[in-house]
């Protein structure tokens, strides 16, 4: 089964599946090794890890393409791939797809911010006309080569116009074609619950630690109705604590001695990154 027929299989199942999210091809190794169903390439992660910049529109296409590439070549698991605003409008949408597409992404999510968009947890965002999203998601839907790309439409349209307008939005998205939505930023479990009720195709919900949507856990989500539960930066913001803890103790210490069991082992590392694979392929192709 090709990763995009996989991942249509797993939307369809509506078993609000957790789908951790990666900046990076070691997080999506972990993820896999975790026996994780799918991986999400995570827009703001890309921004934080490889810019050291905020969610606020600074990454380009060829970064996060590059970033899919990487994950794609790592790990088996089908790609959901944050695309942001398609980065700029329906012409450019349809060269992000293709480009993303051709990197390794099962799906592509998009959504109706105007660009530079930020994100969606953050104030004072903004979104684009409807029917100009609609035109984005039509120039989506008819650039895949692959039918089973599944195209997710996200809408920001709940901070900014409330929540029957986003619905709204979600469904004109539906119609344009989209195979899965995801209304972002939803402030209550009632709201999550109304969204899976009042949108038929396949509903992606996003769970930020600190952010603005409350976290049901899985079975409430399936419950619901949701099929795909995103954690898209709880890995990042492991490893973020992690390094200031383990480093201010080497900077206090002069020593790693006081942390070493917040350290992965030399030889977990290696397992990490496949290094006895690596290691056969060397001993396979020496020459004589």
């Amino acid at each position: 089964m090709r990763a995009t027929q996989t991942l249509k299989s797993i939307l369809a199942r509506r078993e609000a599946v957790s789908v951790p999210g990666a900046a990076n091809a070691l997080f999506a190794r972990v993820i896999e090794d975790l026996g994780f169903e799918a991986v999400y390439v995570t827009g703001a992660g890309v921004a934080n890890m490889q810019l050291g910049a905020p969610d606020i529109g600074l990454t380009s296409i060829t970064e996060v393409a590059s970033t899919v590439a990487a994950v794609a070549d790592a790990v088996a698991l089908p790609i959901i791939v944050d695309a942001d605003t398609g980065f700029g409008n329906a012409v450019n949408m349809i060269r992000t797809v293709r480009l993303l597409e051709r990197a390794g992404a099962a799906g592509i999510q998009i959504e109706d911010q105007v660009f530079p968009k930020k994100c969606g947890h953050f104030t004072g965002k903004d979104v684009i006309p409807r029917d100009e999203m609609v035109q984005k998601v039509k120039a989506a839907v008819d650039a895949r080569r692959d039918g089973d790309l599944q195209i997710i439409a996200r809408t920001d349209a709940r901070a900014v116009e409330g929540l029957e307008r986003a619905i709204e939005r979600a469904q004109a998205y539906i119609e344009a074609g989209a195979d899965a939505t995801f209304v972002e930023a939803p402030v209550s479990a009632e709201e999550l619950g109304r969204i899976a009720r009042d949108l038929k195709v396949p509903q992606v919900a996003n769970i930020v630690f600190g952010g603005k949507t409350p976290d049901p856990g899985r079975e409430r989500l399936a419950e619901m109705g949701f099929s795909i539960v995103l954690y898209a930066n709880a890995a990042l913001q492991a490893a973020l604590k992690a390094s200031y803890e383990v480093l201010g103790a080497l900077k206090r210490d002069g020593s790693l001695s006081a942390v070493a069991d917040r350290l992965a082992s030399f030889e977990e590392r290696q397992r990490a990154v496949a290094k006895d694979e690596w290691d056969a392929l060397e001993a396979r192709y020496r020459a004589a």
